[in-house]
């Protein structure tokens, strides 16, 4: 047995995820292929910057297994428009490192709180860009085995992959396009400032995908949700598709407002977060209805 580069540890995912929300875990720290093959020998979720992400109260019964120091390469880096990189590079450091170096592609993914693995697996991206539009390939462990999967083999489409089950993303290759600093920043000031309405305080990102032809943000604004609020989560003043965590949210606090949001707006919305522990969380309790204040901002 290789065993693991950081032994098996419980932890409280709450700690681990941008909403500040989730129960216990068994958590897999892991630096190598032999110690990734160990860990997902058995049932298990993978855990990237913990963004997207809404876990139980509860925790999970599953491994959670994280991707360590030996693949995030963001350091190693040396700016090169065609370039492997390994699946837990921070994203946020990675489109600054780009703009230093001239390369386009990845602009409008700034702000977007991920890793690579997750924003692929996500298809993470805003209006002004997606991880697909620089995606070349990705390499990832399956079942045991390394393989290597072109782009369009993944089912990229609007915040969804199509991953093959069980799949841990471990490198992706990334092509961008030659241009100068200047530009690119001036590309990222404009994508800066189109983002400013977004809290700047505990959240997972935008709660539900944008239907056909129309914002969530902005049908959720047109139903006066912004500022309803139960227990301490939030639908930020800022931008109606933010839950935001004024302190001590839990997940049936998160759950029940999410509720109460699709109980106000006229079209049906998808989640976009990933739900841990159940496939609601922890379900509205009655008179959740009654729960949800709005506050004025």
């Amino acid at each position: 047995m290789s065993g693991v580069a950081v032994a098996p540890e419980r932890v409280r995912l709450g700690g681990l995820t941008t909403l500040k929300v989730g129960g216990p875990a068994e958590l897999w720290t892991v630096g190598n292929e032999a110690d990734l093959r160990e860990a997902t020998a058995e049932p298990f979720f993978v855990l990237g910057a913990g963004s997207n992400l809404l876990v139980s109260d509860a925790g999970v019964a599953e491994r959670v297994v994280r991707l360590g120091q030996p693949y995030a390469t963001l350091a190693a880096f040396d700016g090169s428009a065609d370039v492997w990189l390994g699946a837990a590079t921070p994203l946020p450091g990675l489109v600054r490192r780009a703009q230093r170096a001239g390369l386009s592609g990845l602009e409008g993914l700034l702000g977007v709180p991920a890793q690579l693995g997750g924003a692929v697996a996500m298809n993470a991206g805003t209006r002004f860009g997606s991880l697909s539009d620089t995606l070349v390939e990705a390499e990832m462990m399956v079942s045991g085995d390394l393989v290597r999967l072109p782009a369009d083999a993944l089912g990229l489409r609007y915040r969804h992959s199509e991953l093959p089950p069980g799949a841990v993303l471990t490198r992706v290759r990334l092509r961008l396009s030659a241009s100068t600093p200047e530009r690119v920043a001036a590309a990222m000031t404009g994508v800066d400032a189109a983002r400013k309405g977004q809290p700047k305080i505990k959240s997972a990102g935008c709660a539900f995908k944008n239907p056909a032809g129309e914002s969530a943000g902005r049908l959720i604004d047109r139903a006066g949700c912004k500022g309803l609020r139960v227990g301490d989560a939030m639908i930020a003043h800022e931008h109606g598709n933010f839950v935001i965590n004024l302190g001590a949210a839990t997940s049936r606090d998160v759950d029940e407002l999410l509720e109460a949001v699709q109980g106000r707006v006229s079209v049906a919305l998808d989640l976009e977060w990933r739900r841990w522990g159940g496939p609601d969380g922890e379900p509205p309790q009655p008179g959740w209805r009654a729960r949800a204040q709005r506050v004025e901002g």
